[in-house]
């Protein structure tokens, strides 16, 4: 477990902000991954949530130089063999089940899994998980919650994602225990209808500036 936590940490620690997208095709996919890049957000979370999410994964791990390339909402075994297979450089989950880890122990790709509460980190941390995504953020208490889990969980590094975005990105990662935070702020869907790759790359710069 300590080999792939620093393989996770080493793509978390990258930047900031993981832009979390949902993609509706391959190509636009390329060219979004390489307007992130550009700005300085390497380690990019595709989700799989629409039927061009395989092959998006695919196609930016093969084509994209520089881009670390995550699948995200893996919510099950098949989930994650088809997520490794297409180039998924580390796996996230919305929350956890006993299907989910059995499939990360028996892979070399890392794990980022989703908690929500106290309960949910402790059960993680007895499987020998030191980074959790939390999830739904804003909804599940903010950054209050978190700076309240920081002391008597601490040890545990979080990314929490979820109704973050430039306004208050800055209330998690000014907590100890937050190393990145997740946002789809940065990949806003009328910048990538238009194609406007400049504007995606201004707000990809933005994001990295902030302070993690």
């Amino acid at each position: 477990m300590g080999e792939k936590t620093e393989k996770l940490l080493s793509i978390l620690k990258l930047q900031p902000v993981v832009p979390v997208l949902i993609v509706d095709d391959a190509k636009s996919a390329v060219l979004l991954a390489r307007a992130l890049v550009a700005g300085g957000l390497k380690a990019i979370e595709i989700t799989m949530r629409t039927p061009a999410a395989l092959d998006a994964v695919r196609a930016v791990a093969a084509e994209v130089e520089g881009a670390e390339v995550g699948a995200g909402t893996i919510l099950n075994a098949a989930h994650w063999e088809a997520a490794v297979e297409a180039g998924s450089k580390f796996i996230v989950s919305p929350g956890t089940t006993q299907e989910m880890l059995d499939a990360a122990a028996d892979s070399d790709v890392p794990l980022l899994p989703g908690a929500a509460t106290a309960s949910e980190v402790m059960a993680l941390r007895e499987e020998g998980y030191q980074v959790l995504k939390f999830f739904p953020a804003e909804q599940a208490g903010g950054a209050a919650l978190l700076k309240a889990l920081s002391s008597p969980l601490a040890g545990t590094l979080f990314c929490p994602t979820g109704g973050i975005s430039l306004k208050n990105a800055n209330d998690y990662l000014s907590l100890p225990n937050v190393i990145c935070v997740g946002g789809s702020w940065v990949a806003p869907k009328e910048l990538v209808a238009a194609g406007d790759w400049a504007g995606i790359t201004k707000l990809a710069a933005e994001a990295a500036a902030l302070k993690a």
